[in-house]
């Protein structure tokens, strides 16, 4: 039986240790993909990942010959080098890719859904917590700062469908900062590519452990139905797509909503 016992776990580690080898190979094969698409259409990209590999470990190289032989500077070179080659290689692909979304239908729900949790930083969010007939939608991230509703679409139906959720808000966690975003080009709207960033910039009004708590206070409300709003498609719609067919479906909801 022991011995049984113990075949049987070395069995299990082998192929826990062999799915483990086959995702890192899937992800290496994922971002040499990607790195060769962005190469195509970012011709500043390999330059700068040049510049990072060679040229920090070159220039730490010299400052350490300057000051003594301090050869130890070279590999801590190299290794700088590295993750600053990574980390405009990450950032650029970001870049592209909200410029691609910017203005499709559902980018600011893909933007919201793909908050990036830093130091200190952390997101409960939810997207299409509530829509308009004309696809117009509501948003909801919950963090530091209490609660941000961030709309795309039309400012003006927009505006009253936020204020709906206020109230909401106001119901089930009164005192709650709540605060706006409306992204696009417009006058007073953010575009998703700065949404993180405007995001970070508001007032910090709770812990990190706090928004855990906050979050289960708010979403009990969706588990009611109250501000539960129509589907959108995961992640933006390509351009040109027709959304008839969405529309005559949110109108539907709208109205089977309103004989309840």
């Amino acid at each position: 039986m022991a011995d049984a016992s113990k075949q049987a776990d070395k069995a299990a580690k082998k192929q826990v240790r062999a799915a483990k080898k086959a995702q890192r190979k899937q992800t290496r094969s994922q971002m040499w993909q990607v790195f060769n698409m962005q190469r195509k259409q970012d011709k500043a990209l390999i330059p700068l990942i040049l510049l990072s590999v060679i040229g920090i470990p070159l220039l730490l190289f010299l400052i350490g010959l300057i000051w003594g032989g301090q050869w130890w500077m070279l590999p801590i070179g190299i290794a700088l080098g590295i993750v600053l080659a990574m980390f405009i290689f990450t950032r650029r692909v970001e870049r592209d890719v909200y410029k691609r979304a910017e203005g499709q239908q559902g980018a600011a729900g893909w933007a919201v859904e793909n908050l990036r949790s830093g130091v200190g930083m952390t997101w409960r969010t939810k997207t299409a917590v509530a829509v308009t007939t004309h696809m117009d939608a509501v948003h909801r991230v919950i963090g530091l700062s209490g609660v941000v509703l961030v709309g795309e679409g039309s400012p003006h139906r927009l505006k009253p469908l936020m204020a709906q959720q206020r109230k909401r808000l106001n119901r089930v966690a009164p005192g709650v900062p709540v605060y706006e975003i409306i992204t696009g080009e417009g006058e007073g709207q953010v575009p998703i590519a700065k949404l993180q960033r405007e995001l970070v910039k508001l007032p910090r009004n709770y812990r990190k452990n706090d928004v855990a708590s906050l979050a289960a206070r708010i979403e009990a409300m969706d588990s009611t139905g109250a501000g539960a709003g129509a589907a959108l498609p995961k992640g933006p719609m390509p351009k040109g797509a027709k959304m008839s067919g969405m529309n005559r479906r949110a109108r539907r909801q709208a109205e089977r909503k309103g004989e309840a």
